[in-house]
């Protein structure tokens, strides 16, 4: 499938737009955020807490929050967390707001975020069917990519060269924006989990983690996932003190540090377009496993503190193996979830993703702070090639992953077919989590938002 068959389904476009809108104003509003309360407080501390906050609604409740994603009709959803999430960032205007007004601000417009990645991720396959739905992602993921670097860059410029509010007014307009494109570019569909199957919100995101944890096909997924989140975070995460220590020029540090964080999310977006352009579906899933040691890989020769250029060129290198990695595992992920779960498997596996970058992000800065920075990143490196080769040796067969979903596909009703509540899970559905990663059958030899 080519890009063109995609953007061919009118209601994906407005998907689309709506994602890149989103996406757009989500980043310029958290460097204008961080811009304003620094310029506010002239603490570090506090303008780095405006940064983090954002993350909070996915490590303390994104799975509920995505849970009650799945009780609504997913347009709907989208449509209101939109509205919702402008009316924060809209009284972030306000002049003379008190720091912790603008904190309370910025987590309040983030519980939105949940809701409306779950709904837009489960909302994906019922536009573009099975088959488009790779490609699709792929394009959902690295126009996020892009648009992480154009909103930081954007939001960076206008916030200190004209004002933060500017910045923060024109993310207010993004979600106004996004929220029409929704509602006129995509039809209503009914919930996919009726109110006669609600129960207690906490059990419902409970199956959400039974189902995800429960099934080898899906574990082995979420856990390559998290694995990867863990380690290849570590050059994001200390690019400031990397870029200190090569240079003692004022101007060389701030060029470093911006070519560190920006090479992982372009090799990302290159490794994404190729294998998605170039490389057949088959070839897709034999890359698998070469490319989730890759991604790790590519950091170890780090630890022999190569000049900055080659810094640079592994962080990408590392960025385009989990570009190439990241639309197959969550193509193949999305099409093995039964009919009335996604939006709650999509919210296990972002708070999963979060967290996970949230402790590489602690575990590294710390270690940082006691010994050798680049002796850090390599080993971080070398101990996820480790894990990754792990995973990869205990990886699911093909035939495995082709009968999950297969499985999934029957539990789906036609297109045209009449509401038809979520089937409930059972123990052939979710068998009961374990620890193992072990597949149903023996294995071949040998940040998912979509």
């Amino acid at each position: 499938m080519t890009f063109r068959d995609v953007f061919a389904v009118r209601e994906y476009r407005a998907i689309y737009l709506s994602l890149m809108v989103n996406w757009a104003g989500d980043y310029l509003s958290k460097a204008a955020v961080t811009v304003l309360v620094y310029q506010q407080s002239e603490s570090v501390l506090l303008s780095a807490a405006a940064f983090g906050v954002s993350f909070l609604p996915w490590i303390i409740g994104g799975t509920l929050l995505s849970a009650l994603a799945e009780r609504y009709p997913y347009r709907r959803v989208l449509i209101i967390a939109d509205l919702s999430r402008m009316v924060p960032i809209a009284l972030l205007l306000v002049p003379h707001m008190p720091v912790w007004a603008m904190l309370v601000l910025v987590f309040l417009a983030s519980l939105g975020m949940p809701p409306t990645q779950a709904a837009r991720s489960a909302l994906l396959p019922q536009l573009v069917g099975r088959e488009k739905l790779p490609t699709a992602i792929a394009i959902n993921q690295t126009t996020t990519q892009a648009a992480m670097v154009l909103g930081y860059l954007a939001g960076a410029t206008i916030a200190t060269t004209i004002s933060p509010r500017v910045a923060l007014a024109a993310d207010a307009l993004t979600f106004a924006l996004s929220a029409a494109v929704i509602a006129r570019g995509v039809r209503p569909r009914p919930a996919t989990r009726t109110r006669a199957q609600r129960t207690h919100l906490l059990h419902e995101s409970g199956e959400g983690f039974q189902l995800v944890f429960g099934r080898p096909v899906l574990r082995s997924i979420a856990l390559m996932v998290f694995v990867m989140s863990l380690f290849v975070i570590a050059p994001e995460s200390l690019a400031v003190a990397w870029a200190a220590e090569g240079s003692g020029d004022a101007a060389a540090r701030g060029l470093n540090q911006g070519l560190i964080m920006a090479a992982n999310p372009i090799g990302f977006v290159v490794g994404g377009l190729l294998i998605t352009r170039l490389a057949s579906p088959a070839l897709r899933d034999r890359l698998i496993r070469p490319f989730a040691i890759l991604a790790c890989l590519a950091l170890v020769p780090a630890a022999f503190d190569p000049p900055m250029p080659i810094v640079v060129l592994i962080v990408a290198i590392s960025g385009v193996a989990a570009g190439g990695l990241s639309p197959t595992l969550n193509g193949k992920f999305v099409l093995m979830l039964p009919h009335g779960y996604r939006a709650r498997a999509f919210g296990v596996i972002q708070g999963g993703i979060q967290l996970a970058q949230f402790a590489g992000v602690m575990v590294t800065g710390l270690l940082a702070d006691l010994f050798w920075l680049p002796a850090v990143v390599g080993l971080t490196g070398l101990a996820g090639t480790a894990a990754m080769a792990y995973l990869s040796a205990r990886w699911p067969s093909e035939e495995t992953f082709e009968a999950a979903i297969e499985e999934a596909s029957a539990t789906y009703p036609p297109a045209d077919a009449p509401t038809v509540p979520a089937p409930a899970l059972s123990p052939e559905v979710a068998p009961a989590a374990t620890t193992s990663v072990t597949p149903d059958r023996p294995a071949a030899a040998g940040r998912m938002d979509a």
